[in-house]
């Protein structure tokens, strides 16, 4: 739901060519699901339903949106025993199915809970999510909320190759609610219709205000040659939506004897996993070839245009995805923001542009004196702010 509404008001305003192509033929089927949605899920005694006016929260950086929610309850059914609720950041590296020698193919990184039936406490006012949500549950209903900390990741998952089953590896939140006699008793066994739970997600969004793009020089002497090839790449702005194409200047001043005979430029996803240790895998997500020539002591200013999308790189294994709810759209993984003085777990996500020039050699040593030029430019890719989207 992160660019619907945003998408939706440029067209209004006309100003469709900032809307990426791929997304607007469901923006108006999505705009719908902004319009009083409840989510809900009840246990499979019926006794405890679980209610959520929205499944994604916003991390701001230095705060994120409080989760509140509300359990409605049935006390008939608790036979002295009590209902909780948890929120739960936990790391997935292996899918539940494998589970076949008792081992967890699930970390928690982070998990809080809270009792709601028989309420511990008078509690303080309830939140406008609340107050609406208890509207339509009634009187049975206990509210809750979690304050999540400032230094959790956010939702990625691993895209799973095309022969691949189960649920697939990443960082993911859920909400729970339980029927117990205890909050966290190890002896105690919860059976599966004792509890009702609801996947959200923690999501950021580009800052409002873009910088201008970063911009990345290099000169490169060659052998028999006794001057460079300078390449100067920059990026309009800092940071780019997702689905727009992203522009690229490229200055060259071939100042050899030689011929630059092409320009590649390529959008490379870094995925860092921080958990027991800190491993980094880098993933091309976009690449392309321009037949650009630039002659012996000539020089060339041209901006190029990529685009890194989710639906080229479906078929690759290891693409990280913004955390996918069933049945939701999503797209490539977001830059993770953060702030420098934060150790944050889980899975972190940067983004590189690749300028590559080829530069082809003359005479009989033409293959062993021509080479490529490379810079890389720091790129943030993420999805705009949207419109706010209220429960009624």
């Amino acid at each position: 739901m992160a660019l619907v509404l945003h998408q939706q008001e440029q067209i209004r305003q006309g100003n469709r060519e900032n809307t990426p192509s791929e997304l607007r033929a469901r923006l108006d089927q999505k705009l719908l699901s902004c319009q009083s949605i409840v989510f809900k899920k009840t246990s499979g005694n019926g006794t405890i339903a679980l209610y959520l006016g929205k499944r994604d929260f916003v991390d701001n950086v230095d705060s994120v949106e409080v989760v509140d929610g509300v359990v409605k309850v049935d006390p008939s059914g608790l036979d002295g025993r009590k209902v909780y609720v948890y929120l739960a950041c936990a790391f997935r590296y292996g899918s539940d199915d494998l589970d076949i020698i008792g081992l967890s193919f699930r970390r928690d990184i982070w998990l809080q809970r809270v009792q709601v039936y028989p309420a511990t406490n008078a509690g303080g006012p309830k939140t406008p999510m609340q107050e609406s949500l208890m509207k339509k549950v009634g009187e049975q209903g206990c509210p809750f909320s979690f304050q999540m900390p400032a230094n959790l990741p956010c939702s990625v998952s691993l895209q799973p190759g095309p022969g691949d089953a189960g649920k697939a590896c990443g960082v993911d939140f859920e909400v729970k609610a339980y029927i117990a006699n205890a909050p966290d008793n190890g002896e105690e066994v919860i059976e599966k219709k004792d509890t009702c739970r609801l996947m959200i997600r923690k999501i950021q969004f580009a800052p409002v205000n873009n910088k201008a793009g970063p911009k990345a020089e290099i000169s490169k002497q060659f052998m028999m040659s006794d001057k460079p090839v300078h390449v100067e790449a920059s990026l309009e702005k800092e940071t780019y939506y997702h689905g727009d194409p992203i522009t690229v200047k490229v200055k060259i001043n071939n100042e050899t004897t030689k011929t630059v005979k092409k320009i590649r430029i390529a959008v490379e996803q870094l995925t860092s996993v921080v958990l027991y240790s800190s491993d980094t895998y880098t993933k091309e997500v976009c690449s392309q070839e321009f037949g650009e020539t630039v002659a012996a002591n000539a020089t060339l200013e041209k901006s190029f245009q990529v685009t890194p999308l989710l639906s080229s790189n479906k078929e690759k294994r290891g693409i990280s995805v913004d955390g996918r709810l069933k049945d939701e759209d999503t797209n490539l993984a977001s830059t993770t923001l953060s702030q420098a003085d934060k150790e944050m777990q889980g899975i972190l996500i940067s983004y590189k542009v690749k300028v590559a020039v080829t530069v082809s050699g003359g005479g009989l040593l033409g293959g062993l004196t021509g080479s490529d030029v490379m810079l890389e430019i720091p790129l943030i890719l993420m999805s705009p702010k949207p419109a706010g989207c209220t429960l009624e």
